[in-house]
């Protein structure tokens, strides 16, 4: 079974991405793990693991398991420590639309923050019950009132802000008198 990279999202707890990982060790395919553990001078160990990483079909979906358990060791994903620290700062504003609408459609992945309002809202404008909610984020139904709640207040917010905006920069048109004549 090939595991592309394109694929939907992995589920929580899903580690069947390792059975297709490049770094997989078998007794046909040995591979030496401790050369994704290696000292920041050690280069030739690091060229070593990014060259398998490059070629790996699951390279993605490693990199988003290292970011999404806050793992910060060794190579992951075909990135050094350092390479994906940056990441892990900037995880919790990924907004995947292909996560979202896996969430949406009943399969347990893991969010970020964007990932939830997303969820939220296109839950709301779809008219989800918050108990169908409070089941898609695993969170309690008056969590999901609540979220439901903070939504309408954005929608409304959002609503008013555009009709002023409408309203203030739409001065009448000019009729005919009032144009003027050339001279």
């Amino acid at each position: 079974m090939h595991h592309p990279e394109s694929a939907e999202p992995r589920t929580l707890g899903d580690h069947v991405w390792h059975d297709h990982a490049a770094c997989r060790s078998t007794p046909a395919k040995p591979v030496d793990s401790t050369i994704f553990f290696p000292e920041p001078e050690e280069m030739d160990r690091i060229r070593a693991a990014k060259t398998l990483c490059a070629r790996c079909p699951v390279r993605r979906t490693c990199l988003d398991a290292a970011l999404e358990a806050g793992d910060r060791d060794g190579i992951r994903g075909g990135m050094t420590e350092e390479e994906r620290e940056p990441l892990h700062s900037k995880l919790h504003r990924r907004l995947d639309y292909a996560r979202v609408n896996a969430v949406l459609a009943g399969r347990d992945i893991h969010l970020t923050d964007a990932e939830r309002r997303a969820v939220t809202r296109a839950a709301y404008q779809a008219g989800v019950p918050a108990e169908r909610l409070a089941w898609l984020l695993k969170i309690t139904e008056e969590h999901a009132e609540k979220l439901y709640r903070h939504v309408r207040r954005e929608f409304r917010n959002r609503a008013v802000e555009q009709q002023n905006a409408d309203t203030s920069w739409s001065a009448p048109a000019p009729g005919r008198d009032e144009l003027g004549t050339a001279a």
